[in-house]
């Protein structure tokens, strides 16, 4: 974890909210988030902690309020606006293209940031080959760096749960994001597959990649996040450096006791 971020904001919320009808799942939510640092972000279920990475991502047009990124207003309308503004993310559940290799997976990712178009993709010319040579490569290192190289030919559908895992964070990183957005990515893991997401994540970091994660599993996000946003119904209860949110007695009191927090 790192001691002092003195960072400017990468990611600003200001008093976000989303409603359903009569129900408030986002209530003015606003935190911030520097450049460089690893966030955590949780809550209890219905907590409102996907619906703010759906708001953040362009999967839902908030309410009220706003995002900053990066020094200027977002307004992601859809996943790809904020996918080219620097924001990737993965999903609570899975969400793969399971007839495809993990490699073609990954080098999906990869076309946000390419050039070639409609008659480069015809026509084949040697400027649009040598791009797609390059998409290729670059895949393939991910696959190396997220750890499943040996799996790069094989259908995503047929890898385990914690390599699937994987797989969805290489596709994120493809897209070359300030901000990566990891939404429970240790749901269904197992304690040594956990230990090397944390290795994983705190790379991610050090190569320059600021990281906001949605985590249930408590003991991982209290060791490896710099600081932590609690949210429960909707509201902002906490926000602060672990050790201060695990004494904080809103917190406790959302975990039922603070069982989860031990």
């Amino acid at each position: 974890m790192m001691v002092e971020n003195l960072s400017p904001p990468l990611l600003e919320a200001r008093q976000v909210a989303k409603h359903f009808g009569g129900v408030k799942a986002l209530r003015d939510v606003s935190l911030s988030i520097r450049q460089g640092e690893v966030y955590g972000l949780i809550g209890p279920n219905g907590a409102g902690k996907t619906t703010l990475f759906n708001c953040l991502t362009g999967l839902y047009v908030p309410d009220g309020g706003s995002f900053i990124f990066a020094g200027s207003p977002l307004a992601a309308d859809a996943p790809h606006e904020a996918a080219a503004r620097g924001i990737a993310r993965t999903f609570q559940n899975i969400r793969l293209f399971g007839n495809m290799t993990a490699l073609e997976n990954v080098m999906v990712g990869r076309h946000l940031r390419t050039r070639a178009g409609v008659f480069g993709a015809i026509f084949r010319d040697p400027k649009t080959r040598a791009e797609e040579a390059a998409i290729q490569r670059r895949a393939e290192e991910l696959l190396h760096y997220v750890g499943i190289a040996d799996r790069a030919w094989d259908l995503a559908n047929n890898l385990s749960y914690g390599d699937q895992r994987r797989l969805e964070i290489a596709r994120a990183l493809a897209t070359e994001p300030k901000l990566l957005c990891l939404d429970e990515p240790a749901a269904g893991m197992n304690a040594t597959e956990t230990a090397e997401l944390r290795r994983l994540i705190e790379g991610i970091r050090q190569d320059g990649t600021t990281v906001l994660l949605i985590e249930h599993d408590v003991k991982l996000v209290m060791g490896l996040c710099d600081r932590v946003a609690v949210l429960d119904y909707g509201e902002k209860i906490c926000e602060d450096v672990p050790a201060a949110v695990q004494r904080d007695q809103r917190v406790i009191e959302a975990y039922l006791g603070g069982g989860h927090l031990a």
